[in-house]
């Protein structure tokens, strides 16, 4: 059974940090790629940042690019979303996804699609005060 648990949520004031993890169980970590999405109310679940199975490859949003960053430790079965400079604007249940990866394929092409992800955490909610 495949297990996807997202931790690190909180409230914090504008311009402060948080970092997320996502631990992974029930599948082969380094066999996955991996990325975090979000959803704010009312809108639609939107990607924030990929991390190809290697993690030599990344794709940020524009909204999050130079703030965010993304990592993972294959050996923890652990995904990071390192979240500096947050602004009330990126209030939104943060989600930990990931896919079977691709044979020969190293690339992020498939993010931000929510489509192109298998298993999915329950979420952790990020508020930002301003």
């Amino acid at each position: 059974q495949v297990q996807v648990v997202e931790s690190g949520g909180g409230l914090v004031q504008a311009g402060g940090s948080l970092r997320l993890s996502c631990t992974v169980s029930g599948l082969t970590f380094d066999g996955h790629d991996m990325g975090w999405f979000r959803q704010a109310p009312g809108k639609e679940r939107e990607g924030v940042s990929c991390i190809n199975w290697t993690g030599g490859s990344t794709y940020y949003a524009d909204s999050v690019k130079g703030r965010f960053t993304i990592s993972r430790d294959n050996v923890k079965n652990t995904l990071y979303l390192q979240m500096n400079s947050l602004k009330p604007e990126d209030t939104a249940m943060y989600y930990c996804a990931a896919r079977p990866r691709r044979l020969y394929y190293f690339g992020v092409s498939y993010c931000p699609d929510t489509a192109a992800f298998n298993y999915w955490g329950q979420g952790t909610q990020v508020t930002v005060s301003s």
